[in-house]
């Protein structure tokens, strides 16, 4: 029988008390490998510093908010603090991080016992810190690729050097998508040191749920209603913009948004200036259970991101039946490989085309059943294998490295 795993998680991306979503895709799979035994974990998520917690600071004020230490699924979660310039200080961020995140893992070492490997979410600037750190403490680092770490911070000159720099001090890459891996290779990585191991989709927790019913329970429209949901950030890259002019085309369409961000004052203008806005629902973030009966309402999710990781709601979606519209960027044309699941638009990144495939999807949808017959397929499994014996080839690796440098300083 194998020896207990002992894992250190690092990552900014993990949801907290104060921030439940935040970063809950990194929680969701390391909640699930924790789940199959042998393996034990601890996760430093630093925080940027705020001076004042509350509502009326925004993300700031949630962020001051977040607990200093919990326990999350039985997994105890620390949250050191660092300081962080806004918009100008991405220079010096995985500096302060590695500064922050060093004194948690040096006090872990001490008093919790060791730690066989340092597994890093986000290469930039969680992962270039976490190189720094496993660095100083000698032992070896696994770093996963995201999303925007990839597609917007790595085409930065600055930036790209030091993430390049983490990956070759790095025993291995993760890439939720080969979409992902590609890029990064064009970006100078080695493509030998990634491994593209996906996402999968919790089919337990997103199931169909009773369609009238949902929508009763949410207060929309009634089931004779034509209804597209957007789930994600009201952020720039998430391009919910498109979503909205898209939907203004389609006279008796519905759109509901569910998430929360800076864009959302803009798109209820949007709304305003469309003359759509009684057609037009906006929700906060939800928790996962909730978000289950958005996507049963809906007849459709779109998705118009201008770039993407591995976008989890589609998954999520199909799983509870709903088929999905989404642009060609990042994992999607992975996802939906299998055309049950959703439509790819064609041509340019614009409302026009995305309101022809909503038209057409909604004109003649696949079967709710068939749809959440080829989400399923997306399981955990094959996943969590391949990565469990990744993380245990590092660690073997990096027990013989350490053995080796001892037995010499013994010798000499």
């Amino acid at each position: 029988m194998s020896r207990e795993l002992r894992m250190l998680t690092f990552t900014s991306l993990y949801p907290s008390e104060a921030r439940p979503r935040h970063g809950i895709f990194v929680e969701s799979r390391l909640r699930r490998l924790v789940a199959r035994g042998g393996v034990a974990v601890r996760v430093v998520a630093p925080v940027p510093w705020f001076p004042f917690a509350g509502q009326r600071w925004g993300e700031y004020g949630r962020m001051a908010a977040t607990p200093r230490r919990e326990e999350r699924s039985g997994i105890e979660v620390r949250h050191p603090r660092y300081p962080m310039l806004p918009k100008i200080g991405m220079a010096l961020q995985p500096n302060a991080m590695a500064r922050a995140g060093l004194r948690e893992v040096e006090s872990l070492l001490r008093h919790d016992g060791d730690i066989d490997l340092i597994d890093a979410h986000y290469l930039y600037p969680d992962g270039v810190a976490a190189a720094a750190i496993a660095r100083k403490i000698r032992r070896p680092l696994v770093l996963t690729a995201r999303g925007t770490d990839v597609n917007v911070i790595a085409q930065m000159p600055g930036p790209r050097a030091r993430i390049l720099q983490a990956i070759e001090a790095s025993a291995g890459v993760i890439a939720v998508s080969a979409a992902l891996k590609a890029t990064l290779v064009g970006l100078g990585a080695a493509a030998e040191r990634i491994t593209v191991l996906r996402n999968g989709v919790d089919a337990e927790l997103f199931q169909p749920e009773d369609h009238a019913a949902a929508r009763r329970e949410l207060g929309l429209p009634d089931a004779d209603a034509r209804i597209v949901v957007s789930v994600g950030n009201l952020v720039p890259g998430k391009r919910n913009d498109l979503a909205l002019r898209a939907v203004a085309q389609i006279g008796d369409a519905h759109l509901v948004f569910v998430g929360r961000g800076s864009e959302r004052p803009r798109l209820e203008r949007l709304a305003s200036e469309l003359k759509v806005s009684q057609r037009v629902r906006f929700f906060d973030e939800m928790p996962q259970e909730r978000l289950r009966s958005v996507y049963s309402a809906a007849d459709i999710l779109v998705l118009a991101s201008e770039r993407e990781g591995w976008p989890n709601v589609l998954l999520e979606s199909a799983a509870c039946g709903t088929p999905v519209v989404a642009f060609n960027v990042g994992g999607v044309p992975e996802i939906l490989a299998d055309r049950t699941v959703g439509t790819i638009v064609r041509g340019a990144h614009a409302p026009g085309p995305l309101a022809d495939a909503i038209r057409t999807m909604l004109a003649s949808p696949p079967a709710r059943e068939a749809v959440r017959a080829a989400a399923i397929r997306f399981s955990w499994d094959p996943v969590l294998d391949a990565q469990l014996a990744l993380f245990r080839r590092v660690a073997q690796a990096g027990r013989t490295t350490i053995a080796t440098a001892a037995a010499k300083v013994v010798r000499a």
